[in-house]
This record gives C-alpha cells, structure tokens and sequence, in this order.
C-alpha cells in the first residue's frame, strides 16, 4: 500500500505524526509533505523535530515541489491524509487553487477518485469553512475533525490522539491496534 499524508500548519500536528508511525509499523510505502507552517508547529507543540518525522517516510517532498511525483495521476497511489487540515488548505482544496503540492495531492485524488481523509483543525466553524466542508463531502472527501470518542474511556491526551489516529487509518483501509471499538451497552 502507498499512502500520502500531509501535516499542514494548524494545530494539531501530533495527528500526522501519530499516522506516520503507525504506517510506519505496517512497512507501507509513505509520501509525506510538511507545510512550512507545519514545520513550525511541530516544533512548538510536539516533542519531535521535524528531521524525527521525516524519518518516519519512505519519500519527502517540499510544498513548493510542483514536480513531485504526486503531482500527476499518472504516479499510483492508494489514499491521502491531511492530518491536520487547516481551513485555507480545506478552502484550497474545495476551489481548486493549487498553489502547493499538499493541494495539488489532494486534487489527483479528488481526479482519480482515491480516498481524501481531511482530520480539519478549527473552531468555531463559520459559514465559509462549513460551505466549504459540504462542497467537498458532497464529493467523496471525508471530514473527520479530531472530536474524542469518550465511549473509549480515554484517560490520557495520547489516547483521544490514538483513537481518531485509528479511525483515520480505518477510512483509508489500514487496520491498527490503537481504536477501541465500540461493542454496544449490554
């Protein structure tokens, strides 16, 4: 399997890098772009170095490299995640304003019809943001904002990050042992 994931500059970068190293556990082929903004939050919210997470992929590739492989359908690939999605990489993504390579992944999957999972970092929502959310699930695109899943009992901020990490992975076909399932109320 050959996934691509994308850490963009909102909050919430643990998110891609907790993808990363669960793909990296099923020896999977990743291409991994880090937004320049990204590159700042991981710095300052995580206690990775943005050299760790590149570690983490197979491939890396600047935003600014239009002539990445990923750039073309052509270049065969099985999903996409962007993990966190900031609104003006959303808002990128739904006009089709292709001025990096994390949007333009995003619109080779959008042409060639392979998964697009958005974890989306923002709140409150405002109308744009929503209309802009609703154009591309209307599409195909999944919008997974990173909301807790309490049923899992999570007792620690690791275990919110894990179990929407596992339900992402799920979306894309990547089965990990970080989801607790629901099993019903009996």
């Amino acid at each position: 399997m050959k996934l691509v994931v994308a850490i963009t500059g909102a909050s919430g970068a643990i998110y891609g890098i907790k993808i990363m190293e669960e793909i990296k556990k099923k020896a999977f082929e990743t291409h991994l772009i880090i937004s320049k903004w990204a590159r700042t939050t991981i710095e300052t919210e995580t206690r990775y170095t943005v050299e760790e997470v590149e570690k983490l992929a197979t491939y890396c590739y600047n935003e600014d490299d239009l002539a990445a492989p990923l750039s073309s359908g052509s270049f065969k690939w099985d999903g996409m995640v962007i993990a966190p999605c900031s609104m003006k990489t959303l808002s990128g993504i739904a006009n089709g304003y292709t001025d990096g390579l994390i949007v333009r992944a995003a619109d080779v999957a959008l042409k060639e019809k392979r998964p697009l999972v958005l974890i989306t970092r923002e709140t409150p929502l405002n109308p744009i943001h929503l209309e802009n959310m609703l154009k591309l699930a209307r599409i195909g695109v999944t919008i997974m904002p990173p909301v807790p899943a309490f049923y899992a009992a999570p007792a620690t901020i690791d275990d919110i990050v894990n179990q929407t990490v596992g339900r992402a992975l799920d979306l894309l076909g990547v089965d990990t042992d970080s989801v607790k399932r629901w099993g019903g109320k009996t």
